[in-house]
This record gives C-alpha cells, sequence and structure tokens, in this order.
C-alpha cells in the first residue's frame, strides 16, 4: 500500500527520491529507511541555504545509517543513497583508488557513483 504524497509505508521495500530541505526532514527520512526502504536524498535545497546545516544533516544521516546497519554513499554533486541492513552499495575498487578521471567531484571529495 503505497499512497503517493503521504507517509504510508508499504507494505513491501520500494525505492523513494526525497528532498533535504529542512533539518526536520530528518526524522521523516530517518522514518522512511527504518522502514527496509532505499531512499534517494536530493541535498540540494539545504546546500543552498546552510553548509553548516548540510553538513549536520549528513553526519546525522551517516550515524543513523551506521547504526542500523545499512550503507550511505554520494551520488554525484546533488543526491545520497541511503540503504536499509542488507543492502550494500557496491564500490568501484578502480574508482575508490582514484585510477578514474571521474573518480572525484569538484570539490575533491570521492563519488562513489554518477
Amino acid at each position: 500500500m503505497i499512497k503517493q504524497g503521504t507517509d504510508v509505508v508499504a507494505d513491501s521495500p520500494y525505492v523513494r527520491a526525497m528532498p533535504l530541505i529542512h533539518l526536520k526532514d530528518l526524522d521523516v527520512i530517518e522514518h522512511v529507511l527504518s522502514a527496509g526502504n532505499v531512499l534517494i536524498i536530493k541535498i540540494t535545497p539545504i546546500a543552498k541555504r546552510s553548509v553548516e546545516e548540510t553538513k549536520v544533516a549528513i553526519k546525522q544521516l551517516t550515524d543513523f545509517v551506521k547504526r542500523q546497519g545499512g550503507d550511505i554513499a554520494r551520488l554525484g554533486e546533488e543526491r545520497v543513497v541511503l540503504t536499509p541492513p542488507g543492502i550494500r552499495i557496491w564500490r568501484d575498487k578502480d574508482r575508490a583508488s582514484g585510477n578514474s578521471s571521474t573518480a572525484k567531484g569538484r570539490d575533491g571529495e570521492q563519488n562513489v557513483l554518477e
């Protein structure tokens, strides 16, 4: 049962895209992830407003995902993917070691997936 535009949790796991606009959005994100869903979070809205809030949000998401036994990775410049326990994000060893010309973003951080 998925009702678009609501926070109703489906009977089976799904992939959901959500924007991160305010720090208060973290509660909904954590709730949806706790239900076993994969999330693609667009961080641009919060990043445009505050670099500090973005850092706080990413740290909180990282800590939450690790406590849950899930995984987290950047998707390019604007998105982060979060997975529940049992779903791992594949990381290319060559790209992670910098052997690819597209391995690093504009800020020098590793892009796990693009």
